[in-house]
């Protein structure tokens, strides 16, 4: 039975745009790589084999389904927007994905029948994430690891820190109503002239052994420029936008009915992955 569609259309035609203006071609491989370790780091590799079947949950352009289809047998790659057509090139030589253009609520396969899953910044742009999270949950079976990325509302970091958050959240307000073409720009603008110098004295306070963690986009001193457009163009052109704190998302987690919970205790905030039980 078709489930009510848990999804707000204009952040999926807006990602959408997003992937195909972005679609990952330009990322240096090294790169990738490290960023794919770092959302990955708590994963449970040894509990996953070559006769493995799962599925990402909101893959985008396919960034990490490209690294994970390899380790597996079978891994279906979900999205409703027109993302999935990016995700089709980008994997045309991994015979093993299958692709569907679906809501989270209607995933396209049985309850308890997916050995893993993953949904890596997706769910907190869904308007009820703790339902988007139940319904993955629902299609592993007993043990099935869940890995999750959800933004985090700077629980460990200073009220100023929260501060400059709000701030920025005006900017975003305006932007993710703007036509696709004017995003792009500003958010440009934004990687240029906020992101990359921000980022980039991180690196350099980090050479002099000082204290990076409440440095505004510190996350980024290793980064390219093309992904820091990628996450300009995320981050400020989406309409939806929902942030957790550590305890809200691993109450969210425990209703959904995983177990084993561990957090991953370096950025990206949060990632955590926890066990069907």
């Amino acid at each position: 039975m078709k489930k009510n569609e848990n999804v707000d259309f204009e952040v999926v035609s807006s990602f959408g745009k997003e992937w195909k203006s972005f679609n990952q071609s330009s990322l240096p491989g090294d790169e990738h790589e490290s960023q794919f370790n770092d959302y990955f780091d708590v994963f449970p590799w040894d509990k996953i084999s070559q006769n493995s079947v799962g599925f990402d949950a909101g893959c985008g352009s396919g960034r990490w389904a490209v690294l994970v289809a390899p380790r597996v047998k079978t891994l279906h790659c979900i999205d409703p927007s027109d993302a999935i057509k990016v995700a089709k090139k980008n994997l045309k030589n991994l015979s093993n994905c299958f692709f569907h253009q679906s809501t989270i609520s209607n995933l396209p396969f049985a309850d308890a029948s997916m050995d893993f899953g993953y949904s890596l910044g997706v769910l907190h742009h869904v308007p009820d994430t703790e339902q988007a999270l139940q319904d993955c949950v629902e299609k592993l079976k007993i043990g099935a690891p869940f890995l999750i990325y959800l933004y985090y509302a700077f629980d460990n970091q200073p009220f100023w820190y929260v501060w400059i958050w709000r701030l920025s959240d005006l900017v975003r307000r305006v932007i993710w109503r703007l036509p696709h073409k004017a995003k792009l720009f500003f958010c440009g603008l934004i990687s240029t002239f906020v992101y990359w110098p921000l980022a980039r004295l991180a690196y350099v306070i980090e050479l002099m052994g000082l204290s990076i963690h409440s440095w505004p986009l510190s996350s980024y001193r290793n980064q390219s420029f093309y992904f820091m457009r990628t996450d300009a163009l995320d981050r400020f052109g989406t309409k939806l936008e929902q942030r957790f704190t550590k305890k809200e998302i691993e109450n969210m987690m425990i209703k959904s009915g995983l177990i084993g919970i561990k957090f991953s205790v370096h950025t990206p905030f949060y990632c955590a992955v926890g066990y069907k039980g």
